[in-house]
């Protein structure tokens, strides 16, 4: 499972994972309080995205991201044309 330090990197693979199989993508946001870990996965049972952070700055992009892969999830849109636009 591939554990990307830079979010940058980690958002365009989930991004190209995403675009590649919409309907087989899953997300899934974890907090271990007592770690303060905050770790965003992105999977589609073959390939494995993660990314963990404990910098309080970096939670805002995270939401970010996560609400725009939510839209992208129930729009009825082009999904491609959507993401460039973000």
């Amino acid at each position: 499972m591939p554990h990307y330090q830079a979010w940058e990197e980690f958002t365009r693979a989930a991004e190209k994972l995403y675009l590649a199989d919409p309907m087989k993508v899953r997300v899934v946001l974890k907090y271990r309080h007592c770690d303060g870990n905050l770790s965003i996965k992105v999977t589609d049972d073959v390939a494995c995205l993660l990314y963990r952070t404990d910098q309080a700055q970096d939670v805002k992009k995270i939401e970010k991201f996560h609400s725009q892969l939510m839209r992208l999830m129930v729009a009825k849109e082009s999904r491609s044309a959507a993401m460039e636009t973000d």
